[in-house]
Order: C-alpha cells, then structure tokens, then sequence
C-alpha cells in the first residue's frame, strides 16, 4: 500500500505562516492615524513619567492587537535608548472569560521571584489579589503597561479600572507607575463603564475603523510576496480577496484568510498558481467555517434549538411558530440527553437572541381577533451547515434524530 502522503506538494506556498493569524508582521500597513495617535499617548514613558491610559476600539480583524503588538515591541526598543526612561515591563492577558480575580491574581504571578509559591487559587479574595498586586509591584518598580485584550469580556470589569489607574495616587504604591491599555471589539464599551472610572482613566481612544478595499489590497500583497512562491498568486485574486472582505467586514483577518484558503484550493485541485476562481471557492469554505464557529459558540439549548429549525426547514415546514419548533427541540434536547426547557417562553427568548444574532428570519403574522399577533421563523442560513456542526459536535446520534 502506498504512502497517502507521497503525491502532495507545496509548490505555491513560499512561506505559509505569513497567511496565519499568529503571524506578526514588522512593518504595519495602512494605519499610520492610529499609530501616530499611539505613539503620542505613550510618549510619557520615554521621560519616566506616569503612561496615560490607552483604549482602542473596534471590530475584530482590523489590526487593533497586532497594532498594540508592533508598538510595545518599538516602545520596549527605544526606552533602553533613553536615560529619563523607567525600565519598562508589558503585560499582556487576554480577559476573555475571566473574572477579575483571575486576571489580577495572573498578573502577580508574572511578578513574584522565580522561587515564590504562585498566588492561590481558592481562599483569598479580589483584594487580597490586588494588595499582593501592589507589594509586587513596588518591589520591582519601573514602568508596567497592562494590556488588556477583549476587555469588554471581563466580568466586573469597573473594579480593575477603577483600581489600577488611581493606586499611585491612592497611596498603595510608591516606587512603580502604571499604565492601562485596553482592547475591545465593542464600540459602546465605555458607555457600558460607571461614571467614577470614567473620570479616573481619562484615557485616549483610538477607533479602528474597517478597512476598504484598496487598504486590504495593500495588505494583502504585501503578504502575498512573502508568503506564495514567484509568479503562483494572480493580482486578480488578490483584488477578489480584498473586495470580498471589504464588501463584508472590512476585516484584514478574513482577507488573509480567504488568500491562504485560497491558495490551498489551488493545490488540491493540482493549480500551479492561484486565480480570482479560487478566491471564489475559499469564500464559500471560509463562510462555512466561520458560521460553524459562530454556532459553535451558542448555549447547548440555543443550538438544540437551531437544530430543530434546521429539521423543520429540510422537511420544508419553515417558517414555523414557536410552539411546533419546542416540540422538535425537545426531541432534539432528549436525543442529546438533556433536560429540555420545559416553558414556550424559555424557547421563545431563545428564538428572539439568535433572530438578533442574525441566525433566524422573524416574519410577524396577524390574524386579526380570532387568531391575534405571533412570530414565525426559519432559518437564515443553510441547515445543513447546522446540523453538519451539530454533528462535529455531538457525534453519531444526531444522525439518529
């Protein structure tokens, strides 16, 4: 039996990591307002004064992180060049799914001595947390900038910015300064702040806006010279990429996704160079596979749901009322060994968030005052890509229902 791996090449691809979403390019392309807004809000730290704070908005993809990523790497270069400036320490976590408590209890333990035994777990609180925070701050001193990306996911989220930006001047420290730079994908996310931590950050705001699709040109050639081999990449299909993704998000992250995609398409089908045909395919697949992500992250009982619409809309029974979709949900529920939702109004709600979420078409119906006002819904995308998920993740025995 032959080896199935002795036919496959990779003729196109030069240097593929450049296509992934890891890579950290060293020049940032067609953000220069931001980085010039960036570099003047951190430019207290090359004086050893107090940073300001930073906080940056805007949708996923649009270089907010590799921005962030590509200035602490300059910002840590030039302090070593200049007397007045404190030594500098950059910590980054991501707040996505965490508390408070977790991430101020990750930060000390990025600062305790290599022989201290890490912050527990269990049995202290936040302050306990934040009162260790300070004693090791204190003992290193120097400048500390901390990098919150997703912020806008932290639970609690007022008790660190109101904590952090005023413990100098509350007196819990004394030889440190610290700066907050927080991320957020969510526009509103200082509106949603109290009012007492908005008068202490008085921070600088950097919004990223979409890019369009000359911008996303720019971007991806510059990845497609490194990353495909000479003459394997048509300018055509990187003009489709970037059209594409700025007709829909205006992301750069999906831009580079749909040229790796791309180019993979072009192997598989034995393609010595990538064309705008197979940017067309790498659409379809990238759509698929961000909508199964997008699925993937709902409740269990919102994605019974779904699967029950998706059933009902393959049996051509959509749209439907809430009241016939609970009693697929619930074979759908059961089949997966779950307790179903036993109230219409608890699969109601759940209708109504994945109606806004976009996956669900709502049509109101009124039958005057015989029948009165009520919802229908179908699916507002391809059932067979929710059931296809729904398989990934329970297995076999969706194949049963």
């Amino acid at each position: 039996m032959t080896n199935p791996f002795d036919d496959m090449t990779d003729d196109i691809f030069a240097d593929k990591k450049v296509l992934t979403e890891s890579y950290q390019p060293e020049t940032i392309l067609e953000r220069d307002e931001e980085i010039e807004e960036y570099r003047y809000a951190l430019q207290d730290v090359l004086f050893g004064r107090e940073p300001e704070n930073v906080m940056l908005y805007g949708k996923a993809g649009l270089g907010k992180t590799a921005v962030t990523k590509y200035m602490m790497s300059a910002l840590r270069e030039e302090v070593q060049e200049r007397e007045q400036a404190d030594e500098l320490f950059i910590h980054e976590i991501n707040c996505n799914g965490k508390t408070v408590f977790m991430v101020v209890r990750q930060l000390v333990n990025t600062l305790l001595p290599e022989n201290a035994s890490p912050f527990p777990k269990r049995g202290l609180g936040t302050g306990d947390a934040f009162e260790e925070l300070y004693r090791q701050l204190d003992r290193i001193g120097g400048t500390h900038l901390m990098v919150f990306d997703e912020i806008d996911h932290l639970d609690e989220v007022d008790t660190l910015l109101y904590e952090l930006p005023r413990a100098r001047s509350n007196g819990h420290i004394s030889e440190a300064q610290v700066g907050i730079i927080g991320i957020s994908n969510n526009y509103t996310f200082r509106k949603t702040l109290s009012s007492k931590v908005k008068d202490t950050l008085m921070e600088t705001e950097i919004a990223f806006s979409p890019y369009d699709a000359t911008e996303l040109g720019t971007i991806l050639s510059d990845r497609a010279n490194q990353a495909f081999a000479e003459d394997t990449c048509d300018q055509s299909a990187i003009r489709r990429a970037a059209a594409l993704a700025a007709q829909d998000m205006g992301n750069a992250r999906q831009a580079i996704d749909l040229l790796r995609v791309g180019g993979e398409v072009a192997l598989r089908q034995g393609a010595n160079r990538v064309t705008d045909e197979h940017i067309g395919e790498a659409r379809e697949r990238v759509q698929r596979g961000r909508l199964k992500n997008r699925i993937s992250d709902q409740t269990d009982h919102a994605q019974y749901v779904l699967e029950a619409i998706a059933y009902l809309e393959q049996r051509e029974k959509t749209p439907v009322r809430s009241k016939e979709i609970q009693d697929v949900y619930e074979e759908v529920a059961s089949a997966c060994g779950a307790d179903p939702l036993t109230t219409l109004k608890s699969i109601q709600d759940h209708l109504s968030d994945l109606h806004m979420l976009g996956f669900l078409h709502r049509y109101e119906r009124n039958q005057g005052l015989s029948g009165g006002q009520y919802y229908e819904y179908e699916l507002n995308l391809d059932p067979e890509i929710v059931i296809e998920t729904r398989k990934e993740i329970e297995g076999p025995a969706v194949d049963e229902r």
